[in-house]
């Protein structure tokens, strides 16, 4: 049975638009159409109530949710509740995200993942793997002991996900560009973070295949007058793709402004860096045996270093247009058509058209969740 979607706000590749309808049949769009269609008074009507009706978000960095932090239960069931938590907030597609671990925590991450996507849990793309082959003096909330340069046995555990998108987070000076390349080759896709290299170690990383950066700002090298380090390279390098942090902690809306103004357009996502209180009643979680609580909607240390994030996407997306002025559709965007593009997913989702995947949010006019769909089903 056809699923017409009428009376929202939808966003197509033309932008907002209003009086139009999104025909969904199975787990694809068939089409866009005006509400006098045939095919529309033949279809079963879902009336947006004049809400928004936007691509799913797609979130590249998710530690935790539900309760559940990934590197502490990689299986399954873990994976299960993360996207289930995460559902609730228009999340239609993400990589969870181990940070640095043993090799052994790491083949079974990679492992629930691709049990994960072989039996469709909803949502899950792939795996993102943040560490350990970072910087100690940029390890935010790592664990630095955990922090080594990679093997060959590693590299190859990389490559193994048969399934699913493999992205990797590593710091540039930690790591040969013949590495990096080995790894674009497998098809593993690179960013940069927790990272002090200086400008011209980045440019050479991103000539070997480096394909993003994670969380701008956060744990690299700072743009200044004489050292653009990893920050300056990243703005300046028209190909890549940043990921922002937009919940008013890890970066200044004005430093977040100018950075997307700087950056060519289509560049910058959202992400979450979400911790296990996404989702949870619990303000709590452990890490590394350290206590992390939630205030005032931020993840902190004890000592008051910032560990994660309480962001979910919905509120990633209200924020751009309360805190930075952005238009609804550009933050959309930059929620799912942007993220789909790093991803390489551009194919079949992040938009509205015709045969692409029924992944889709609805949010009322206030910017809040009503609805999510992945592959043309409904999830609470």
């Amino acid at each position: 049975m056809t699923t017409a979607f009428i009376n929202g706000r939808i966003l197509t590749n033309h932008g907002l638009q209003r009086g139009c309808a999104v025909l969904v049949d199975g787990d694809r769009i068939t089409g866009l159409a005006l509400p006098s269609d045939p095919r529309v008074r033949a279809a079963q009507r879902h009336d947006l109530d004049g809400g928004y009706l936007l691509p799913g978000f797609i979130d590249c960095q998710v530690n935790g949710g539900g309760g559940v932090l990934f590197n502490d239960v990689p299986t399954l069931e873990g994976i299960r509740t993360m996207a289930a938590a995460h559902r609730r907030y228009g999340t239609t597609g993400f990589l969870p995200t181990l940070i640095s671990d043993d090799l052994e925590t790491m083949r079974a991450a990679i492992a629930a993942v691709e049990e994960a996507i072989a039996l469709k849990v909803p949502g899950v793309l792939g795996i993102h793997i943040e560490g350990p082959y970072l910087a100690p003096d940029r390890k935010g909330v790592h664990d630095a002991r955990k922090f080594r340069e990679p093997t060959g046995e590693e590299l190859d555990l990389f490559a193994s996900l048969s399934n699913g998108i493999v992205l990797l987070t590593l710091a540039p000076e930690r790591v040969r560009p013949e590495t990096i390349r080995r790894l674009r080759e497998a098809g593993v896709i690179v960013a940069a973070g927790h990272t002090a290299a200086d400008y011209a170690t980045m440019r050479t990383a991103l000539d070997a295949g480096v394909r993003g950066f994670t969380h701008l700002f956060n744990a690299m090298s700072p743009f200044t007058s004489r050292e653009p380090g990893v920050t300056g390279a990243a703005l300046e390098d028209p190909d890549s793709w940043c990921g922002l942090i937009v919940d008013g902690h890890h970066v200044h809306p004005a430093s977040l402004r100018v950075a997307i103004a700087a950056k060519a357009k289509g560049r910058m996502m959202l992400v979450t860096d979400a911790m296990p209180p996404v989702g949870s009643a619990n303000a709590s979680f452990t890490l590394n045996g350290e206590t992390i609580t939630v205030r005032d909607g931020i993840c902190r240390t004890a000592d008051g270093v910032l560990a994660g994030s309480a962001l979910d996407m919905a509120s990633a997306v209200r924020n751009c247009a309360s805190m930075l002025d952005m238009p609804v559709d550009e933050a959309a965007r930059m929620a799912s058509t942007y993220p789909a593009a790093f991803l390489g997913l551009s194919a079949d989702r992040g938009h509205i058209s015709a045969g692409g995947r029924a992944d889709l949010v609805v949010l009322d006019t206030e910017l809040e969740v009503r609805e999510t769909w992945i592959g043309g089903v409904a999830h609470s």
